[in-house]
Formats: C-alpha cells, structure tokens, sequence
C-alpha cells in the first residue's frame, strides 16, 4: 500500500473572527511516522486575554441571536462536518494516530453532536414553581428560565480531537455562550479544520475563538480568568485537581479517568461475541479512552473460557499504520507514552502476572496485551493505564465481582454482561459509577445520554442537553400583582 501523505500546513489563532499571530510554533506530527505535518502558534498571555476579550463581545451577539437562528448555525456547521468527512477523519488518524475506520466513526458521531446541539437549541426550557405550596407564597406567581453563563472556556484532550471539542463548543453555542477553545497541543489541527467550519457557518465574530499552548501555563491562565463563567475540562485526574484550585469561582465541569471495570456473570451464552466486544472497547484507539475496557471481572466457572476467547479476539485486531484501511490499533499518543505503558506491562510481569497475548512495543505502537494473574495493588490494575493492556480477573461469585469493581477511587462507567435480570438489578443498585452498562462494552457511548462520573472521575454531565444545563444560570423571577 502507498501512505498518501498527510499535510497541514502553518495555523493561526482565531479571535474575535480574525486569523493572528501568536508566539512560538508548536509542531505537529504524524503519530506514525513521527513525521511533521504542520505546526500552530502559542498564545502568550496576551492572546489569552484577547480571546476572552473577544468572547465577551460574542457573547452578546450570542445571546441575542434566537433560537432558530443558533440552531441554523449548528446544522450548516453539522453539513459542512459532513461535506468535509474523510479530509475530517484522515486528518484524526494522521495527528490522533487514530485507525481511520475509528476516526471516521468520530468524524460522524460529531456530526450527530451538532445536530442534536441545535434541536436542543430551540428547547432550553424553564419552569413554573408553584409558590401558594407554602402560607407565605400565596398570590404569588413564580418561574424561572435558563440563560447563557457568557463565556465558555473548552480544554480538550487528544483522544478525540473532534468530537470531545464538538461536545463542550456544541452546546455552548446552542445555549447563547462564546467559546475559547484550548486543544491539546498534540491534535490541534482538528480543531483549526473546525474553527474554519464554525466561521463559515456563521458564527458570529467572537463567538468562538481558538487558542494553542501547554495545559500549564496557557490552559491555566484560561481557566483562571475573571471574563471567564464556565470552565469544560476533560483529561487526567491530576490536572483537573488542580484546575479545582486555580478556576476561582465560576461554574466548572471535569470528565476525568477511570479503570474502566467490567463483570462477566456466568449466565452469559455467546462468550465469543463478548469477547470481541470487550476487544473492541479494550483496544480501540490503542486503549487510549477514559472508557476503555481495564478490569475484566470473569465468575470463576467461565474465567478460562472468558481469558481463552477473549485473549483470541486482541490477537486477531491488526496493528499497523491508522491510515491503513485493515488496521485497527495505532499508534499511541507519542513513544514517550508508550515507553510508559511498555513499563507498567514489565513491572506487572516482574510482579507474578502473566501476558497471554502482547506485551510487545515498536516505537509509539503497543500491541494488545491481555494480562492474567495480576493484583489489585499493581499500576495496570489500579490506576488508569490509558494503553491498550487489559487485566481479567477471577472473582469467586457475581457479589466479590461487584465489590471489586467498586474497590477503585474512579466511577465514570463499568459494564456488566449477564442475561439475568436479577444480576442486573443488583448491578445497577450496587455499582457506583456514572453509568451502568448492560451487555455491551462500557466504552459506549450516545452522544446525547448523560455522561459523566462520581468520585474521582469528575463533576457535572455532558451530553448535549445535560451540557446546557451546566452551560446556563438559572434565574428566578417571582411577581407579585401589585395592589
């Protein structure tokens, strides 16, 4: 096969509905070939303030436009998305390292954010409060309506360069904000490909800017800003501790890790198609989701079985170049990544574990490694490997499965596979998680469900509607007639 190479070329940031200069370039590269295929500038403080600046001002023209005319925006925006799809998910794959045919699933899912952002545009609804159910209430009348916080600063994570922008800028827009949007600095140039869609769109100028630069300086000065009312993050657990410290008192939404669980009951029948699914949720983008399938809980009377087929089905997923139509694992983020989960696998092995399949590194790629005989105690275990390594582990009975699974300081999703609706009821009343799924892979995901964690997986709701409500103030008007 011959590679079509990727191009991008210079960017710049966008403020205020202008294209600028920034600071120093930061390259950007194929995952792959380590190639550089573009490159943007980092914004200085400056340029921060400028943004907000010009986020202000769009937050006015925001707010005033009506519904309809916000929705209309986000469905040109959605088309444009699709016009545009596979120069969208070749573009992921070469700076994502993403399998194609995983970027072009983003690529669509993003559109369906959009769409579904500008139905729930002309639905932000408010509500009657009865003020007469208490004595003091009585003649009164009282509701309330949503309105937009003004300006929404969106800091994103590499893993889905387009659509986990699409989920924090998406609703921002429908509800009446601004955006300031930060991507990571190694997967920016989806987010210039979508700033260039958002201005032809019609988004008016200042409504939504982008800006470039490390988490810790650009990423925070953005975050702490005073013109700023909502912060969206989403990345590691570490930094959005820190960003709790730093935001001041605004509204603040974290997506965070997890160490992703899922229970296999002994009741299940085609274990080979849950295999294949938990391959899929295990590996997809080189393990590289906050929902990726980690701990396999298997009950003792199927574990072998479960290790055999599953440990079969990570074989078979082909590793290679994401530009390559038959691969379905990539690269990691960068070696340096790799390297690190290249040593949690050793130190894992080093411990008493046993690989059944994998644990093998070239460069940036890890091959799927399915491990066995691991302890809670250990890092691929206990915390988030974002890698594609996977643990199944042998719980005596459906209840030591549920209590291991909670044994985590992380709750965003766990599955669950079981054809007793038993199990499942004592699934959904015992697992402490954000969301519970049921016979499939816990790395699903409907764009417009309620998504997001308790513990330490963060705070607050995504999911277009959900996003909204964490997007808007409520304000309360209560009248009462005058004499």
């Amino acid at each position: 096969m011959v590679r079509e190479r990727v191009t991008f070329g210079p960017a710049r940031l966008f403020i205020g509905g202008q294209w600028v200069d920034g600071g120093a370039p930061i390259p950007v590269r194929d995952k792959y070939t380590g190639e550089v295929i573009g490159e943007v500038p980092e914004a200085r403080r400056e340029d921060v303030d400028a943004a907000v600046a010009a986020a202000q001002e769009g937050a006015k023209a925001m707010a005033a436009l009506p519904a309809w005319r916000r929705a209309e925006i986000l469905l040109r925006a959605a088309g444009m998305i699709r016009e545009r799809k596979e120069e969208f998910a070749r573009l992921i794959a070469a700076e994502a390292g993403k399998a194609l045919k995983w970027a072009r699933a983003e690529v669509e899912r993003a559109i369906w954010t959009f769409t579904i952002a500008a139905e729930e545009a002309r639905r932000i609804e408010g509500e009657v409060i009865p003020l007469d159910a208490v004595p003091a209430g009585e003649g009164y009348f009282g509701f309330y309506v949503r309105r937009p916080v003004g300006v929404v600063a969106a800091i994103s994570p590499f893993n889905f360069p387009l659509n986990l922008v699409a989920h924090k800028v998406a609703p921002a827009l429908a509800a009446g904000n601004a955006v300031v949007l930060k991507p990571a600095s190694a997967t920016p140039l989806t987010a210039v490909l979508l700033a260039r869609v958002l201005e032809a769109a019609g988004v008016p100028a200042g409504g939504f800017n982008l800006i470039f630069g490390p988490g810790g300086t650009v990423g925070e000065w953005l975050a702490a800003h005073p013109g700023v009312g909502k912060v969206s993050f989403t990345g590691s657990r570490a930094v959005g501790e820190r960003l709790t410290r730093v935001v001041g008192i605004k509204k603040l939404t974290l997506e965070l890790g997890n160490t992703t669980p899922v229970i296999v009951a002994e009741d299940v029948q085609d274990l080979d198609w849950v295999a294949r699914r938990l391959a899929v949720g295990a590996f997809y983008n080189s393990g590289q989701v906050c929902i990726s399938v980690q701990r396999i809980y298997g009950v003792r009377r199927i574990f072998e079985p479960l290790v055999e087929t599953f440990s079969r089905a990570a074989s078979e997923m082909v590793v290679g170049d994401p530009l390559d139509e038959r691969v379905d694992v990539g690269p990691l983020i960068d070696e340096r990544e790799a390297m690190r989960v290249e040593g949690w696998i050793q130190e894992a092995l080093g411990g008493g574990a046993q690989a059944v399949t994998g644990g093998r590194r070239e460069g940036p790629v890890v091959w799927p490694t399915v491990l066995i005989r691991v302890r809670p105690e250990m890092r691929v275990v206990r915390e988030e490997v974002f890698g594609p390594v996977a643990s199944v582990l042998e719980a005596d009975d459906f209840e030591e499965a549920i209590a291991a699974a909670n044994a985590t300081e992380y709750g965003l999703q766990v599955a669950v596979f079981t054809r007793d609706i038993n199990r499942v009821l004592r699934a959904v009343q015992g697992l402490d998680f954000g969301g519970i799924i049921i016979n499939d892979t816990p790395s699903f995901r409907a764009d417009h469900m309620p998504y997001g964690g308790v513990k330490g997986s963060g705070l607050g709701r995504e999911g277009l509607r959900y996003a909204i409500e964490e997007m808007t103030n409520v304000h309360m008007v209560v009248i009462r007639p005058a004499p």
